[in-house]
Parts: C-alpha cells; structure tokens; sequence
C-alpha cells in the first residue's frame, strides 16, 4: 500500500516508518520542519510538507494514499483541549477523503482501561471526541480502526511519563507515589507499539479497537523505587493533600489503578509484544542522564 502517516518522525512512527518499509508498504510522511522531512527522507520514505492544521493538504496526502495512519498529537497537558479539537479536525477530513472507499484509516488514542470492549470512549475525555468520529467512519465506508496507547509508551531512552516523574523526583529530592503505590500503569514498548499500527493497517476489522499494551500494569510503587534507586532519593508516599503541589498536572492520573488488557487484540491480529518491560528500560539508567 502507498501510507500516509501523520507524526511520522515522532517517537511511534520513527520506528512505524521502517516498520512498514520493511513489510514492502510505499510510506509518504507529514513534515513540518526539515529536520522532520531530512529524518524521514533517511528514512526511504517521502515527504510531504505541512501540518495537522493544514486540513486541505491532509486531505491531498489521504486522497493519494491507499490508506492512513494518524499519529500526530501535540502531548502538551496545558494544552489538551485545543489539541483533542485539532485531532478531531484531521479525523473528520480524512474520513471525507476516504469515505466509501474501504480504505484504512488507523488513529493513535489514548487511555486504555481493562479491556477493548469496556465502554470508556463514551467518557467525556476531550480525545475521546476523536476516537469515537474514527469509529463512526466504519459505518461510511471507511475500514478505520483506533489503536490505543497505554500511558507509557517506552523504550531505553525514554519512558513518556514516567520521565517526568524521574523530573519530578530529581527536583524534589524524593521518589514520591500516592496510597500504597499498589496501582498500576500499563505499558508498552514503541518498537512492539509501531507493528500494531502496521497490523490494523493491514487487516483490522471496521470500527475495531485495539489495545497497545504489552505489559497490562506496573505498580507505581515499582516504578518509584527505580526512579529512588538510581537518583539515590528516598522512596516516599505523599499525601494526598500535597499530591498537586508535589506531582503537579500527574496528580489528578497518579493515584488511579489503569490496568488494561490486550488480549483480544492479541487474537484478532496475532501482535506479540516482544520487547523489554518498562522496569528493564527505566532502569537501564540512560533516563537519569543529566
């Protein structure tokens, strides 16, 4: 297939690009710098100049694709809303560029909790707007499907959040977790994360939602002790009075028990995570690095 992919020099779809490559796709990638576009050429992808906001040229690049993968994201948490209506601007134009063609379109969502058939996209979370308008294009004549993410998505160089809890800790002097640091964040290794995204391209059924968790939850308490260990800080739970003013924009996540599952995604398109776990990762130390 000829894929469009959004974010297609970011975390995920640096490692999606050769993926797809690889398993003989032509792959055009969205730039919005030269750094991007130098990244992706190395790559053996093309490049296509321009960005989300730009909903005509995300119109062109789907229209001259066999299909779409939807990556991009802007992750700032202050800006979360403005981003959530942006996604959901793409969504809606690529759905009119693909409409009654059975072509693919794959999104990257967030928040996976328990497991693929759990009715949380109908919460009033600002992404779930763009989730839910990907699945409704199924029913358009748009085989879409929503890939979505665990919290922490990780490698050896970096863990998503947890990098800022390790931020977190360091200007703190203390290793913090909240109650008994018994709840769980799942998580997933982006180079298990990006042939998911190639699999729903491939074959996903219309209107499916797949889970991209490889590991279903890591305690927080877990998690704090790596992040003590290694920034020699002691390991301590924070009240849940001082959890804002300790964890910031975390506080309101940090204390919830997101244990997800993966299992029917696992049997729908046969995806094996077999990448390290994200203990492995964060405590391979490249994370602590000044």
């Amino acid at each position: 297939m000829r894929v469009f992919v959004t974010g297609a020099s970011g975390f995920i779809g640096s490692a999606l690009v050769p993926d797809l490559i690889a398993a003989g796709h032509q792959v055009v990638g969205l730039a919005r710098s030269d750094a991007s576009a130098a990244a992706l050429t190395g790559a053996g992808a093309e490049v296509r100049r321009g960005t989300v906001e730009d909903l005509d040229g995300l119109r062109a690049g789907a229209a001259e694709s066999d299909g779409v993968v939807h990556l991009a994201f802007h992750h700032d948490f202050t800006q979360h809303e403005a981003a959530a209506r942006a996604e959901l601007r793409a969504i809606e134009t690529f759905g009119e560029a693909l409409e009654a063609s059975d072509r693919p379109l794959v999104i990257a969502s967030g928040g996976p909790v328990g497991g693929e058939q759990d009715a949380s996209l109908a919460s009033p979370s600002p992404r779930n707007a763009g989730a839910r308008a990907a699945l409704a294009l199924a029913e358009r004549g748009v085989r879409s499907s929503i890939v979505r993410l665990a919290p922490t998505v990780h490698d050896h160089s970096t863990c998503g959040m947890v990098a800022t809890l390790a931020g977190i800790a360091r200007e703190k002097g203390v290793s913090g977790y909240l109650g008994d640091g018994t709840n769980h964040w799942p998580s997933v290794h982006r180079l298990d994360a990006a042939p998911l995204f190639r699999l729903a391209l491939e074959k996903a059924p219309a209107g499916s939602v797949l889970h991209a968790v490889g590991e279903e939850g890591v305690p927080l308490r877990a998690i704090a002790e790596v992040i003590g260990r290694h920034l020699n800080a002691p390991v301590t739970p924070v009240a849940a009075e001082d959890a804002g003013a300790h964890f910031g924009f975390l506080a309101r996540i940090l204390g919830l028990d997101m244990s997800a599952s993966s299992t029917l995604t696992r049997e729908l398109l046969g995806w094996q995570p077999t990448h390290p776990g994200l203990l492995h990762d964060l405590d391979s130390g490249h994370h602590f690095d000044s």
